[in-house]
């Protein structure tokens, strides 16, 4: 609820953020949480206190480089202008890269059609200092075009129960369309792409860890196929490390989604 008298208008922000630090996106007391640090900004900079509402929660230590938020600020607000005061008030691992004043039915969650994540794997004898919490660092040599290969698998609409690791709670609908996902690499970084209409609890960090099986030579690709059939997380391995998860972007109704438009890989 708003501590000012003022009227209230909807706006929409891209974040971008360091997640290492943080306790994930979701507020959580007064632990360091994404979301916690903007609403904080938000008090600071415009003297209300308003919910921020993010397009959905990350991990903790994970990080993003296109992670959509709306909130209600004073009407009238120029949004570059308020997107600099509030930068002016948020940790340096936290930016808002964009802000643009929405309709008042735009809802960051309820409004995304697709997402898209990046995972960055550091495949080398040593990692340098500033990758250290940003990468899954990876020694071991991996077969890069077994990997590739792979990734097909996860293309289409699927029951991905076995890459959904559960908390307190059971998803009641487990299927997901994914319309892309797709494995580079410009060594000594790897980086893996997927896109789908939603994602299940730490879906993406699961599917990374079973396409890097099939890196080491431990899994084929047929043995993929069939822990994704068989519809049973206890049939798929661990889960990778958050440190190499990024939001890469949120697409609503007026987005292509899958378009072209790619940032470099973060450094």
């Amino acid at each position: 609820m708003s501590h000012s008298n003022s009227p209230l208008s909807n706006y929409k922000m891209t974040v971008s953020y360091d997640g290492q630090n943080f306790f994930g996106w979701q507020r959580h007391g007064n632990k360091p949480t994404v979301q916690y640090a903007l609403e904080e900004a938000v008090e600071q900079a415009f003297n209300v206190h308003v919910p921020v509402q993010g397009s959905g929660r990350t991990d903790r230590g994970a990080h993003a480089l296109g992670q959509v938020a709306n909130l209600q600020l004073p009407i009238g607000l120029e949004p570059e202008a308020a997107k600099k005061k509030l930068n002016d008030f948020l940790p340096a691992e936290v930016r808002i890269v964009e802000m643009s004043s929405t309709s008042p039915d735009f809802h960051a969650c309820n409004s995304a059609i697709a997402k898209r994540y990046r995972y960055v794997i550091w495949n080398d004898h040593k990692l340098p200092a500033d990758r250290h919490g940003r990468v899954w660092y990876i020694k071991e040599p991996l077969d890069l075009e077994a990997m590739k290969d792979a990734c097909s698998i996860f293309v289409g609409e699927h029951d991905f129960s076995s890459f959904a690791t559960r908390p307190n709670f059971k998803q009641k609908v487990t299927r997901r369309t994914v319309t892309e996902a797709v494995l580079t690499h410009n060594l000594p970084t790897i980086t893996f792409e997927i896109t789908a209409d939603g994602f299940l609890y730490k879906m993406v960090r699961n599917i990374v860890r079973a396409i890097v099986k099939v890196g080491e030579g431990r899994y084929t690709r047929d043995k993929l196929r069939h822990i994704l059939e068989s519809k049973d997380r206890k049939a798929s391995p661990g889960t990778a490390p958050a440190s190499g998860l990024y939001l890469d972007r949120v697409f609503y109704a007026e987005d292509t989604v899958g378009e072209a438009s790619r940032e470099e890989t973060p450094k």
